[in-house]
């Protein structure tokens, strides 16, 4: 009976949709295992 429902706007509720949907299309095109290897390989050229 102590419970607190949050009304949450529908163009809150799309914004954070949004987010998601672009978070997912980032992370698929520049995953974030790739963005460690690529300092490694140009610190490699820079010394050879």
């Amino acid at each position: 009976m102590g419970e607190i429902v949050r009304f949450i706007p529908k163009a809150e509720q799309e914004r954070a949709r949004l987010i998601r949907e672009a978070r997912a299309i980032y992370d698929s095109i520049f995953p974030p295992s790739a963005s460690d290897q690529v300092p490694q390989a140009s610190e490699e050229s820079v010394k050879n």
